[in-house]
């Protein structure tokens, strides 16, 4: 890992009418010439992403969208990507020509603040309207030595407004092994692990053991028993790939507290009480009933992918009836959510937690249960109470839903 994943990193996403100059203010920001700067409207049309670290924040991406006025042939199209950008976005910066409020200006407010979404409110082109109300980060984008004033002002509204976690991160499982403990980490090497490397969820476990001053031994389903037999001290915890929890759970002693990575990003990324709930849903499926799988990598299909052809094998087994699934991946979502008995979301670990729990809200509103990959091959195999077990507040959400 060079730097920090995009999911993990705040996400400040740029709004503004057509040619308001977000593009420039990106520029600006970044010191180099990231997004294509024209005086035609509609230039951005997929959403820019830019990755930079920003001290102290750390890392962030900003993401420039298309003008949500924009009346062009394919204005529809771009401002259907913009809008999806409202489920990513952990702050936005709403550009103005300087302090002027217009009918877009406005309905951007309305969904930020129907979001729960902090927003920077800029006033750009400052050199041709200077603005009126000081609560305004005022800007020239096309002023090249202003960088470091305007830097400097957007970094420190940003430490005001940005989410909690950003500034002090939560863990991902440090809270699990006590400083100088152990963490067992069960992590099969097949067809769908990147050749010469680790998975993304297996490398920020590794990496979160160390920040807490744990140690992590890594080793494959295998040679897990063997490893635990020859230890001198127990693990303070073993965490595998959702797809060896059945032989995880038989090899672990019962004092020694066990889980998947994905239930331990179900926990960073989303909500793990609400997906612990979800789970137990899957006892209420009937015949035809429509399941949703979400999958935010995409990737190519392989001939046993675990969320195109597992995950439905084992449901379709476990309640005993045919349920039809459909698949969405990447950041494609369903509008008719409310057609679905419920919805199985990936681990996320591809998605910022802004994303995922945009997900959770929108099943929420539909009445659609939603659970996640790692709890639902549990609840399947019959060991989710088990895995759910360093989890007190979500085994009991499961077991009094």
């Amino acid at each position: 890992m060079k730097s920090t994943p995009k999911s993990l990193r705040l996400h400040i996403a740029l709004f503004g009418r057509t040619n308001v100059g977000k593009s420039s203010f990106l520029n600006l920001i970044a010191g180099q010439d990231v997004a294509i700067v024209s005086s035609q409207p509609g230039t951005t049309t997929d959403v820019v992403e830019k990755t930079m670290e920003l001290l102290p924040i750390g890392p962030v991406v900003f993401l420039d969208t298309a003008g949500l006025d924009d009346t062009t042939a394919l204005g529809e199209k771009r401002v259907g990507k913009s809008e999806k950008v409202f489920d990513r976005a952990d702050v936005i910066l709403l550009l103005h020509e300087g302090d002027q409020v217009t009918e877009f200006e406005k309905s951007v407010e309305e969904r930020a603040e129907a979001r729960k979404i902090p927003i920077i409110k800029i006033a750009n082109k400052a050199d041709l309207t200077d603005p009126s109300d000081p609560s305004y980060l005022s800007c020239n984008s096309t002023d090249l030595g202003s960088r470091d004033h305007v830097l400097a002002a957007l970094k420190a509204k940003l430490l005001r407004v940005c989410p909690d976690e950003f500034i002090t991160p939560p863990s991902l499982m440090g809270d699990l092994v006590k400083p100088g403990g152990l963490a067992m980490l069960i992590v099969p090497i097949d067809l769908q692990a990147p050749k010469g490397r680790l998975i993304l969820p297996q490398v920020s476990t590794i990496r979160d053991a160390l920040d807490n001053d744990a140690a992590t031994l890594v080793c494959k389903e295998r040679e897990y028993a063997h490893m635990l037999s020859i230890l001198n001290q127990k693990p303070d915890v073993a965490i595998c790939d959702s797809q060896m929890v059945l032989k995880m759970v038989a090899d672990t002693p019962p004092e020694i507290p066990c889980t998947t990575f994905s239930i331990l990003f179900a926990r960073l990324k989303g909500d793990l009480r609400k997906f612990a709930r979800g789970a137990a849903a899957i006892d209420q499926l009937s015949p035809g009933d429509k399941v949703l799988i979400a999958e935010s990598c995409s990737h190519h299909a392989l001939e046993d992918d675990i969320g195109r052809v597992k995950i439905p094998r084992w449901l379709r087994q476990y309640v005993g009836v045919d349920v039809q699934i459909e698949v969405y991946s990447g950041r494609d979502f369903p509008d008719n959510l409310s057609e679905y008995k419920l919805a199985v979301q990936c681990g996320g670990c591809m998605q910022n937690r802004r994303e995922v729990l945009s997900r959770i809200e929108k099943c929420e509103s539909a009445g659609v249960p939603i659970t996640n990959y790692g709890m639902c091959i549990a609840q399947t195999q019959g060991v989710l109470k088990r895995v759910l077990s360093p989890f007190p507040a979500a085994l009991d959400a499961y077991e009094n839903a």
